[in-house]
């Protein structure tokens, strides 16, 4: 009689978790308002930035091409994911209990979830535009027509919002036992640790959602930079240089998203309190940071339409 009133004792319990404490946060005394400064630059910069870029991109008739209109796209999602994060960092920073309620949390999963699905994919298809740019010129506008462009951005956000929806729906129905996170915003993983019993279908569901939005458009990636490769190696010097000028920003930018995200799936599922607290808050921080603001300088300054454009800009601003 005692085990059954505890039993559901426990599962009223679950039902009634309002709030989520994020346990990762540290005290830093009076230096959180210089913490909060340094943030609200960074955002400011960010949002700055990608919108400058995005502007530029779609006022110039000559920039409406399949390159930059994956740019675009890509710059879109950055100040997306930057929107569900710092916010609601700041908020955070200058607060002295770090507690975010559940149906915010859950908005802000879904939001750095899709970022990060998005992004990834973003990636992939602007591979696959390089990859046809390079290896099939004389057939790259029969190729990237204005139908498949728009098919190539639908791909790069109808999937990810509706697996990243999936996700929200099955961990949303968990019956939780706890609502205290050793992080510092919301993570799906973290949810489900706190359920009263192993979710199975959860975690199957994750692996599955984890291997397709990795894999395949890593796979993506890997073959077109195989065959981009080949072409460089048996083309002319022309080829090459082409192919380094429009490649490199790219390659770039994917093994630094790949860097920041590898480590928050580390972090997320093996226990790392062994590193030291701020090193685990900058880099689980890394992708959803650094990524937004080292894609617009990355692309910016190295692409020399862009480049030239945003002066013209500036110089008719100053007048």
């Amino acid at each position: 009689m005692i085990v059954l009133q505890t039993k559901t004792r426990m599962k009223i319990n679950s039902t009634q978790v309002f709030y989520f404490t994020l346990s990762a946060y540290i005290d830093t005394g009076s230096v959180k308002y210089f913490s909060f400064l340094i943030v609200l630059c960074l955002y400011v910069l960010i949002v700055g930035s990608n919108v400058l870029l995005i502007v530029v991109i779609c006022v110039n008739k000559s920039l409406h091409e399949p390159m930059y209109m994956f740019l675009c796209s890509l710059f879109v999602n950055e100040l997306y994911g930057s929107t569900g994060l710092f916010p609601f960092l700041l908020v955070q920073i200058l607060s002295d209990v770090h507690i975010i309620s559940v149906p915010l949390c859950f908005l802000q999963m879904f939001c750095i979830y899709t970022y990060g699905c998005v992004e990834f994919t973003n990636l992939a298809v602007m591979s696959y535009d390089r990859y046809v740019a390079i290896c099939h010129p004389l057939q790259y506008n029969s190729m990237m027509t204005s139908v498949k462009i728009v098919f190539l951005v639908s791909i790069t956000w109808l999937p990810p919002v509706l697996a990243v929806g999936g996700t929200i729906v099955l961990s949303s129905s968990l019956q939780l036992c706890g609502n205290v996170m050793n992080k510092i915003y919301c993570g799906n993983h973290s949810i489900i640790k706190l359920a009263c019993k192993e979710p199975k279908v959860n975690n199957i569901y994750e692996l599955f959602m984890t291997f397709l939005i990795v894999c395949v458009p890593g796979s993506v990636i890997l073959y077109t930079y195989v065959r981009i490769l080949k072409v460089c190696f048996s083309g002319s010097k022309q080829t090459r240089q082409k192919a380094v000028s429009t490649c490199t920003p790219h390659l770039a930018s994917v093994i630094n998203f790949s860097f920041g995200v590898s480590f928050e799936i580390l972090q997320s599922r093996f226990n790392m309190n062994n590193v030291p607290s701020m090193l685990r808050i900058f880099l689980s921080l890394y992708f959803l940071t650094c990524q937004p603001v080292f894609n617009p300088l990355l692309y910016g300054l190295n692409m020399s339409k862009i480049r030239s454009l945003c002066k013209k800009l500036f110089q008719k601003l100053s007048l």
